[in-house]
């Protein structure tokens, strides 16, 4: 069944070849999924596209339909895959056991993401570099940053990729751009082969995503993924210092003749390396001098947060931006201009000398760990799905800072357990046994327990350590209703 795939070579097809030939499953009809299948029928690929869900769909279905694709939505659409097909495009969500995914390895059908397919479509006369930028966390923040300086070089950059615009109609577009700032998550990269950025950087690695990795090489599959990021590297892999097993992963990546490491570092940098100095962020690696001598970047009071975290990735951005060329003042301006999106360390209200922090897009242990350690003494907002983390670790880093924890959400009990056996005396308050009034709104009773255990000078802080799904839409909607419901709670008291 299913064996014209083997006459097609798709290695041999770019973006100013035909594509007749070629009969392509989009696996996935989600943002990056309609951009595949859009991008591919403009080619003249025979486009068949799978969905289970087809919730919010239907337009986008509707508008390829006219234009020839084969659209199927609905339960059991993704049973079996169709035969005939010479390529599955996945979207990075796709677990390699799905069922789809295993009939196409079996029948030999090679296997792509959004990605890998970007890759190939690039315009042979105006390949714009990819500078990457993967890692458990930070990665929007620093794709942004890095955004901020190419364009504050007068380069025409945009973000693409885990963040803003599918990569594919980046490489699409009839204007070419100058640069592209990409943003990988891990899922992306698994199914990710031919990539050859200018420059990449893997931020941190910590446990995530454990229950799309599993079994006892979950955490080195994962670490792998990540890695791939620095496969066929052309010029700089950047990694950070302070994660060992960054750099691990550039000694280990098959990267072109002449590529460099080059670290990122909160401490002096040595050769070789970006890093503070007193309060100036500053390059050893891309000056002449370096043996010598540092090149100023710009001020820690210019950043938009001095928070180490958001540090750190003012460094791997700017890391990135020398690598590709950018000179020091627009370096400095870019970080300048920048502010963080939404519910990243977002300032909420400052009331009777308390302040309340959202950072809602702290979707796992290390990220919530990274905003603890900003702040002391902290009222810790956390909990929902943890998504098979563990919390032992962050407990025992962060429990001479803590005030006191209020918990909720699915998996509120994983990080009590923790807390119960590294932090006994922090005062931990679940609210999601109602414990703390009658308010409906779980944020509201989240906020009223917080507010009960904050003292003058103290910092509450939603860092939840877990995805918001068993309570809310999306990170965003949580973070919204901790922001209002401690308005809400500050007007009663006035």
């Amino acid at each position: 069944m299913g064996g014209r795939h083997l006459m097609v070579d798709l290695d041999s097809l770019g973006r100013n070849d035909s594509w007749d030939t070629v009969t392509a499953a989009v696996a996935g009809f989600g943002v990056s999924g309609f951009a595949a299948a859009d991008n591919l029928l403009f080619l003249g690929a025979t486009v068949i596209a799978l969905d289970e869900n087809p919730a919010g769909k239907e337009e986008k279905a509707d508008l390829l339909r006219t234009l020839g694709a084969d659209i199927r939505l609905g339960p059991g659409a993704t049973a079996t895959l169709p035969d005939g097909v010479d390529v599955l495009v996945t979207s990075p969500g796709w677990r390699p056991d799905a069922p789809l995914l295993a009939q196409a390895r079996e029948r030999g059908v090679p296997i792509w993401g959004e990605v890998e397919l970007a890759w190939r479509l690039r315009d042979p006369d105006h390949p714009a570099p990819w500078l990457a930028v993967t890692g458990t966390n930070g990665k929007t923040t620093t794709v942004q940053m890095l955004d901020s300086i190419l364009r504050a070089a007068g380069l025409r950059s945009v973000a693409v990729g885990n963040v803003g615009l599918p990569i594919v109609e980046a490489v699409m577009d009839p204007e070419p751009y100058d640069v592209l700032a990409v943003e990988l998550s891990s899922f992306q990269l698994h199914y990710t082969d031919s990539m050859s950025a200018h420059a990449a950087v893997v931020l941190n690695l910590a446990e995530d995503h454990l229950d799309w990795y599993t079994g006892p090489t979950a955490m080195a599959d994962y670490a792998a993924d990540k890695g791939r990021a620095y496969e066929h590297v052309q010029r700089a892999c950047i990694y950070n210092v302070a994660d060992p097993a960054t750099e691990e992963l550039v000694r280990e990546a098959d990267v072109v003749e002449g590529a460099r490491a080059i670290g990122f570092t909160l401490g002096m940098p040595a050769v070789g390396q970006v890093g503070i100095v007193e309060d100036l962020l500053v390059d050893r690696a891309f000056i002449e001098q370096r043996e010598s001598s540092a090149a100023e970047l710009c001020r820690i009071g210019d950043l938009a947060s001095p928070a180490p975290h958001f540090v750190a990735n003012a460094l791997a951005a700017a890391a990135l931006a020398r690598a590709h060329g950018v000179d020091q003042a627009a370096v400095r301006d870019g970080l300048r201009a920048f502010r963080p999106d939404g519910h990243r360390i977002a300032h909420v209200a400052e009331h009777a000398q308390v302040t309340w922090i959202d950072d809602s897009k702290a979707t796992n242990p290390h990220a919530a760990l990274s905003s603890l350690q900003a702040f002391e003494p902290v009222v810790w907002v956390a909990g929902g799905l943890a998504k098979g983390a563990r919390f032992e670790d962050l407990v025992s880093r962060v429990r001479e800072r803590l005030r006191g924890v209020v918990l909720m959400g699915a998996d509120r009990n994983v990080i009590a357990d923790a807390l119960a056996r590294h932090a006994p005396d922090v005062p931990v308050i679940d609210i999601t046994d109602g414990e703390t009034g009658a308010e409906e709104d779980p944020m509201d009773r989240a906020v009223v327990a917080s507010a009960g255990l904050a003292q003058p000078g103290d910092t509450v802080l939603l860092a939840p350590g877990c995805a918001s799904m068993d309570m809310f839409a999306n990170y965003g909607e949580r973070g919204d209703r901790f922001a209002a419901a401690v308005q809400r709670w500050i007007a009663r008291q006035t």
